[in-house]
């Protein structure tokens, strides 16, 4: 890691469509804003398998600090996944609010 913490933008770009290039715009200036690294930006589709697990794979192997999305909208439908919690702070674009990564016990 260097001097920033760091993190991945995801974003899935059926949910984007169109606003795609402007989602990922917002995560770089996200990112900026919150003092992150960016050191990735995943893209996902309707059609992308199991895409909790493969980002928490992404997480682990980059071994960043957050995740920057354009809305809660950009996971399924239960909201931000408790597993991604367990691992990032999740920062999302719009409302523009950050949830910070929680401790499970195992």
């Amino acid at each position: 890691m260097g001097l920033l913490p760091s993190a991945i933008g995801f974003l899935r770009s059926d949910i984007s469509g169109l606003n795609q290039p402007h989602d990922e715009l917002q995560i770089r200036r996200a990112a900026e804003r919150t003092g992150y690294d960016l050191r990735k930006m995943i893209v996902f589709s309707e059609q992308t398998e199991d895409r909790a697990r493969r980002l928490r794979v992404a997480i682990d192997r980059l071994n960043v600090d957050a995740v920057i999305v354009p809305s809660t909208a950009h996971f399924d439908s239960h909201g931000i996944p408790a597993e991604l919690l367990a691992v990032a702070t999740v920062i999302t674009v719009s409302p523009g609010s950050t949830t910070s990564r929680t401790s499970f016990p195992n």
